[in-house]
């Protein structure tokens, strides 16, 4: 037998507190992906779900470990191991420049500033009136590792509350 990596623990537990709030009616999980990259040798862990009321926008919270993590763990290098939690959120929008201000005030205001807030816009070409589709990424820039286990279920609460942000903004 072996030990489980600090991926496979910290992956339990994210799946665990996402899909206890659908069980209980307070999100919908839409989308999951386990995916081993075998060319570089990386994990990723996905989950997708937007408000059991809204589907105004959705998020992604994806775990992942490179190769490097994994190693050090299994070696026991001298190099930290750990995971990449990152955080993405989808939703439409209009009026680009005031919207995503908003948008990315709020987010730091929800997180604390803490991580590093990004908005990517793309539309349809052949449309006349574009709508823009916003694709908003959060990234800690940090390592986590099991000593951050107790803090998915926060994690989890303020991307909900990200996405009831995000809902009255887009909703206005």
């Amino acid at each position: 037998m072996f030990d489980p990596t600090i991926f496979e623990n910290l992956k339990v537990v994210l799946e665990g507190s996402v899909y206890d709030l659908d069980l209980d009616g307070v999100i919908l999980v839409t989308n999951r992906k386990d995916l081993v990259d075998l060319a570089t040798m990386s994990r990723s862990y996905m989950l997708e779900f937007h408000s059991a009321g809204d589907d105004i926008g959705r998020v992604s919270i994806e775990l992942s470990s490179k190769m490097a993590n994994l190693g050090a763990e299994i070696m026991n290098s001298a190099e930290e191991p750990g995971c990449e939690l990152n955080l993405r959120f989808f939703t439409t929008v209009n009026e680009v420049h005031r919207t995503c201000s908003r948008i990315h005030e709020s987010l730091n205001r929800v997180w604390d500033g803490r991580p590093t807030i990004s908005q990517t816009l793309s539309f349809l070409f052949t449309e006349e009136a574009p709508v823009y589709e916003n694709d908003i990424r959060l990234q800690f820039g940090r390592k986590i590792t099991e000593d951050q286990i107790d803090d998915f279920p926060f994690v989890i609460e303020l991307a909900l509350s990200s996405l009831e942000e995000i809902a009255k903004i887009v909703s206005r």
